[in-house]
């Protein structure tokens, strides 16, 4: 049955079509393969035939010399085939041009990539190693590999892939194929392999089953020496040749033969299965009935090399059955040998002509009758296209493996007052891990300089620490590089305090974290597993993997908790959310032109859509002086935006708590008012900037004299109450915001347009004043106070703060102007907006701090109904009240600003929907939320350095080109396959 399998795959199958990139592979016209082949073989003479048998190691990264070797080998010898190593892209694709154009027959190009190309070449991603994908439960995914794989493999010409590895790997302690390992059930590894085999072969290039016949329970790496196996042949049955009978009984084309000593199958001393007639023909030809491919294992290794001189190794690899000698040390003596042994008759011409036909069949099938040299416009980008980038997330993703999970800790829900730290055990960088984790909460990235009883003593003050061990080895050596020391240190720790522990590294490390709770295994240690883990601790996204191995009595194969999601934001790729990339990428050009403009020293940029941040990107420096780039953690000055990230989201709870009538004149709630001309304004229109208040009243100028401040508006003590600090040593008095308050609401009104029963839109900041102190009466506490408690907090909001610098932050605020007329000095990390200088740095308009990252946690909340991980911060009707135009002829919202549709007028985007709400801030930021498209968009500067009225920002429509690219990634998504 196999047999029958196996001669069908050089026989029926070529790429004819084109679909999405991806060549499909149907049936053909044989004899029009069996002409080709006929044709190249009778061309050839007899020690060019011998040739094709010979696959050589061929290198990008090497020197003139070593291209010129491989010249002679293939117009001198006529050699079959190469395999490329080490090198790059670019020059992989010149150096195969250049070989095939000096082959009389085309060359069957391969490589050993068994995790991608990228395990060979720089400048090309790596995906996941097989153990990890042995913990994926659905091979659908692994299959998508193979496919993704292959589509690369077209990209440089190259026609073999020596993987699958499916060896069973039922020994902890191999040395050389344990990761390499679907895992140690045998079905599983079947199964996987298969997914992989046919996600190569469906596509055009021929997968390779090693290592025959199965690597899986040795102890001695076959580079170095010979191992031997000494199992049975029910044994050897029944585990390890189990996986490479599957696939031949559906579609492998090939195998690699290994360099092992099984004295079951020939106990001949020094007897490699590769030169062994007893394993290649008797074994694999005659038992199993395989007639595909089958290549000797890398004849450079010492497990032959060692016991055999080159060109005699060769000839017994072809007197057993072989049909391509992989990586031959000496092809001239090789050939010279060959000949020798047919001329004695140890071997046959007629079974060497038929491997000929043979190879020349498969590059009929990977289609060389046809060549074409390689395409090396934007190579590398095509090779690590968006597709491949989003398919390499998705599968470290359903790997991931929660192996315990005490008290179900995972996914962390309620933040609140919780207090976080994060910490990094053994060799490597934790960078990625701790800027994902301070996405989620604010944390303390603890270094420890000793692990004793002070250290244990800071990091048990915290309520949850979470460690990222690092430095894990694929080798068996040295525990797998994990410290026993520091496993006792976790396990002291976690008796203190809850502890997450994330093994960075091989399944197999787990045995030596026996007794840890809380444990998540990654296999693998990269910036993708580091990225994907905090989203999972979270519940951003789940973990579903399961441990394809045991690792000890504790961690058993199949063992793997599947966590549970919230709505939190999670953070990935355009194309997961139907974006084209394409578009985002312009926002780059937009943004470093404004920046070269000098519209803005810098900017932060947030773009998300369906719950997932797919656009993350930071700009320029806090200054042009090009000393404090700007990341991630980079904190600005919001301005008006604290009008609905601070005092609308307090109005709103107040409302639907039915502490707050919207519909009722102020004065009902302030008595203050009773003798003022605000006493009647309906709560409604001031929040809809249409209560006919002023746009704007310059308190600050009466405190001034000669461009500086008056002397009796500053004190050289601190005090209570917001007694805030504008320069060295020089601080406002508490009274001067009663000052302010008194000045507002002794203000005028816009006098009321004729024949007008009410008052028309027209933006004002001392509506704020007088909404700030209505609900500072009724919570009757600090109003940050309150926001911290009921929303910033549990957020996990970790930078958004009035005041900051009485946070602690400094380095991180970018300042917002050079301050020359008023306060006389870089205003950085104090309030931008003068009055809200006056009154203490905190008001009802303007004061607000933060970062885009907790900007875009919080806008998706609003866009959630008031709904985010689990948590209920509104009842799902009234965040729709306050979004929604209040009247025909005002675009506002409660609080809110909206879009003026059906116009590229206005705030935002032209293509922005009618549910779209957000608000923009003087200092240049912005931040809307569109439900009809899920989608959040965030953007922060200091466009006010170290002018304030430098208007280039605003003049060039920076925000608004940017908020119509979303638009446009959304009507013309493209991801590439």
């Amino acid at each position: 049955m196999i047999k029958k399998v196996t001669l069908l795959l050089f026989g029926l199958w070529i790429g004819i079509a084109s679909v999405k990139g991806q060549k499909i592979y149907q049936k053909i016209d044989t004899l029009a393969q069996e002409q080709w082949v006929d044709s190249i073989f009778n061309a050839l003479t007899p020690d060019e035939r011998l040739g094709q048998l010979f696959m050589v190691a061929a290198y990008s990264n090497r020197d003139e010399k070593h291209y010129q070797e491989i010249d002679e080998l293939i117009t001198k010898y006529s050699i079959g085939g190469l395999i490329f190593f080490q090198g790059g892209p670019y020059r992989q694709a010149k150096l195969n041009d250049r070989y095939q154009a000096k082959s009389k027959v085309p060359l069957a190009i391969a490589m050993d990539a068994e995790w991608g190309i990228g395990m060979r070449l720089d400048s090309v991603m790596d995906f996941p190693k097989q153990m990890t994908l042995g913990a994926i439960k659905d091979n659908k995914w692994i299959y998508e590999m193979g496919k993704e794989v292959a589509r690369q493999f077209h990209q440089l010409n190259m026609h073999i892939n020596f993987a699958p590895v499916v060896d069973v790997n039922v020994n902890p302690n191999n040395p050389v194929i344990g990761y390499r390992s679907f895992g140690e059930n045998k079905y599983k590894v079947s199964d996987k392999g298969i997914a992989y085999m046919k996600g190569l072969q469906d596509h055009g290039i021929m997968a390779n089953a090693k290592h025959f016949p199965g690597h899986g329970d040795t102890g001695v790496d076959s580079h170095y020496d010979l191992p031997v196996i000494t199992h049975s042949k029910d044994r050897m049955t029944e585990t390890e040749l189990y996986p490479f009978k599957q696939l031949m009984k559906d579609s492998l084309m090939s195998v690699m033969v290994a360099h092992l000593q099984v004295p079951a199958y020939d106990d001949r001393k020094n007897m490699p299965t590769t030169l062994s007639n007893k394993v290649v023909t008797d074994l694999l030809r005659n038992d199993l009935q395989f007639d595909g491919l089958a290549f000797t294992d890398a004849m450079n290794m010492q497990g032959v090399a060692k016991y055999y001189d080159p060109g005699e190794a060769d000839v017994k690899a072809l007197q057993a059955g072989n049909d391509v000698i992989l990586f031959p040390l000496d092809v001239p003596k090789a050939i010279k040998q060959v000949k020798k042994a047919i001329k004695k008759k140890t071997l046959d011409q007629t079974s060497i002509d038929l491997r000929v036909k043979k190879i020349l069949r498969a590059k009929y099938w990977f289609g060389l009758n046809e060549y074409a040299p390689i395409n090396t416009t934007n190579l590398t980008k095509r090779i690590n296209n968006d597709y491949a980038q989003l398919l390499n997330r998705i599968l470290y993703q359903k790997a991931i493996t929660v192996v315990d999970n005490h008290e179900s800790l995972l996914p962390i829900f309620d933040l609140g007052d919780n207090q976080m730290a994060s910490l990094q055990l053994g060799e490597g960088e934790n960078g990625e891990f701790e800027n994902m984790l301070d996405k989620y909460a604010r944390f303390d990235h603890v270094a420890l300089d000793s692990l004793d009883e002070s250290a244990l003593d800071s990091l048990a003050a915290f309520n949850t620490v979470v460690v990222g061990y690092h430095g894990i080895t694929n080798s068996p050596k040295n525990q797998h590089g994990v410290d026993t020391a520091e496993i006792q240190f976790i396990r002291k720790l976690q008796a203190r305090t809850k502890v997450i522990v994330v093994a960075f590294g091989n399944a197999y490390s787990l045995q030596y974290f026996k007794g840890v709770k809380n444990l998540i295994c990654t296999y693998e240690d990269n910036d993708i597993t580091q990225n994907l883990v905090p989203q999972i601790i979270f519940g951003a996204l789940k973990a579903e993997g399961k441990l394809p191995i045991s690792a000890s009595e504790d961690f058993k194969a199949g063992l793997g908790i599947e966590t549970l999601t919230t709505s939190r934001l999670s953070y990935g790729l355009p194309s997961e959310v139907g974006m084209n990339v394409d578009s985002l990428r312009k926002i780059d050009t937009i943004i470093e032109e404004a920046i070269k403009e000098k519209a803005t020293p810098g900017a932060q940029v947030i773009v998300a859509r369906k719950g997932k941040v797919v656009y993350q990107k930071n700009f320029g420096y806090q200054t042009y002086d090009e000393e404090k780039p700007i990341d991630d953690n980079t904190i600005y000055d919001i301005a008006s935006i604290t009008k609905v990230a601070a005092t609308t989201q307090i109005v709103m709870k107040l409302y639907e708590e039915k502490r707050l009538d919207i519909n009722k004149p102020i004065g009902d709630y302030l008595t203050e008012l009773d003798s003022t001309n605000k006493k009647d304004l309906i709560i409604r229109d001031i929040l809809t900037h249409q209560a006919g208040l002023k746009p704007y009243i310059p308190f600050w100028e009466k405190t001034v004299s000669d461009g500086a401040m008056k002397e009796e508006y500053l004190i050289d003590a601190q005090g209570p109450n917001h007694n805030f600090k504008i320069a060295e040593q020089r601080s406002l008095p508490p009274s001067l915001s009663d000052s302010v308050w008194y000045w507002t609401i002794e203000s005028e009104l816009r006098k009321l347009p004729k024949k007008k029963k009410r008052y028309d839109y027209l933006y004002s900041d001392l509506g704020y004043t007088l909404v700030y102190k209505l609900i500072s009466e009724i919570i009757d506490e600090p109003v940050e106070d309150y926001l911290n408690r009921e929303f910033y907090n549990p957020l996990g909001l970790s930078s958004t703060a009035f005041l900051p610098l009485e946070k602690g932050y400094n380095e991180e605020i970018a300042p917002t102007e050079v301050d020359d007329y008023f306060r006389n000095v870089v205003v950085c990390g104090n309030v931008h907006d003068q009055n809200a200088t006056l009154m203490g740095g905190v008001a009802g308009h303007a004061g607000l701090f933060s970062k885009a990252n907790d900007l875009a946690i919080l806008m998706q909340m609003n866009m959630q109904m008031g709904e985010y991980a689990g948590k209920t911060y509104f009842n799902n009707w009234t965040i729709p009240i306050f979004t929604s135009a209040q009247f025909l002829e005002n675009r506002r919202g409660l609080g809110w600003d909206k879009p003026i549709t059906g116009t590229d007028e206005g705030p935002t985007s032209q293509y922005a929907s009618a549910s779209t709400f957000g608000h923009t801030g003087f200092t240049g930021a912005a931040v809307w939320a569109d439900p009809a498209e899920e989608l959040v968009f965030i953007f922060l500067t200091n466009r006010t350095y170290p002018e304030s009225d430098n208007f280039k920002l605003i003049e060039e429509n920076v925000r608004t080109r940017i908020h119509d690219l979303l638009y446009q990634s959304i009507f013309e998504p493209k991801v590439e396959e």
